[in-house]
């Protein structure tokens, strides 16, 4: 039960930028769907370890996405302005890392930074109902039966003088708003007092707050961090 809207908003040729968000490990199958009535196939930046886990991995491989190398970033940010110039559609998740929350982090700059080197737009998109099947913290669940739907907004121009920061807010203001109304409109609701962790803390849900979500984040990125040196 997938639901697509504002697919009018991709450009039927030549290069764009998708901007999504990022609720669940299969977000770049998802969001590039927001792309095909237009005939358009993304190509999606993510982070190198996703190609080694034994589902998505294989999958990143077959779509020929784009693994970015945290430590190298400049080799991949060349290889997606490449592909823009080339005329495709790359996609980027602003926000580097699933939100733990399912609401909207703290963007990184990388997405309107590709647009305005390129000179291509910027496509604000929304993914809802995809961490039911396979997010950060979860079990899998790929049980039939779940509704998902993908939004593209409408498009933003990054001009060669634009302050990319600037971009980036207006950017997020856009999906912030995209993100309301597609979770306004889900034609699900919880099953059960056990299967309200999908929905925002802000929502009646009980997913962890951002600011729970984003001390979650720092832990494990310390935790990482001593491992790695470790």
């Amino acid at each position: 039960k997938i639901d697509l809207s504002g697919t009018d908003n991709v450009p039927r040729r030549g290069g764009a930028v998708l901007a999504s968000n990022h609720v669940s490990y299969l977000d770049f199958i998802y969001a590039g769907l927001g792309a095909h009535p237009a005939g358009r196939y993304v190509r999606f930046m993510a982070k190198d370890s996703v190609w080694k886990n034994p589902v998505a991995g294989p999958l990143m491989r077959g779509m020929k996405h784009i693994p970015v190398d945290r430590d190298a970033g400049a080799e991949s940010f060349r290889v997606a302005l490449d592909m823009l110039k080339a005329g495709e559609i790359v996609g980027i998740f602003p926000e580097a890392t699933i939100s733990r929350s399912f609401e909207l982090k703290d963007f990184k700059s990388g997405a309107a930074r590709l647009a305005q080197a390129a000179g291509v737009p910027l496509l604000p998109t929304v993914v809802w109902g995809s961490q039911r099947l396979m997010t950060k913290g979860r079990p899998r669940d790929f049980s039939r039966g779940k509704a998902l739907s993908v939004t593209v907004g409408t498009p933003i121009d990054v001009p060669a003088d634009a302050d990319v920061e600037v971009v980036t807010e207006q950017l997020k203001a856009a999906m912030a708003v995209m993100l309301d109304a597609a979770v306004a409109r889900y034609p699900q609701q919880p099953s059960g007092p056990d299967d309200t962790w999908w929905l925002p803390a802000r929502m009646g849900g009980t997913a962890p707050t951002l600011a729970e979500a984003t001390r979650m984040d720092r832990l494990e990125a310390v935790d990482r961090a001593k491992r790695k040196s470790g």
